[in-house]
């Protein structure tokens, strides 16, 4: 019974692609932010500077 939730958490555990560059993220180097996975801290933060922009453009 442990060994199926041990596979479970794993199966749900997957990072997929950073929400900035789009760059395959790896269990190393991971930062989780507002629920997406992202590659590096600058990453993030580069992530949010151009969603900034965008809303200043926008608006």
């Amino acid at each position: 019974m442990a060994e199926e939730l041990s596979k479970k958490a794993l199966k749900k555990e997957k990072l997929g692609n950073c929400g900035g560059c789009n760059k395959p993220v790896k269990k190393i180097k991971r930062y989780y932010r507002g629920g997406k996975y992202y590659c590096t801290k600058r990453c993030y933060k580069n992530f949010l500077a151009k969603a900034k922009n965008k809303e200043k453009d926008g608006a």
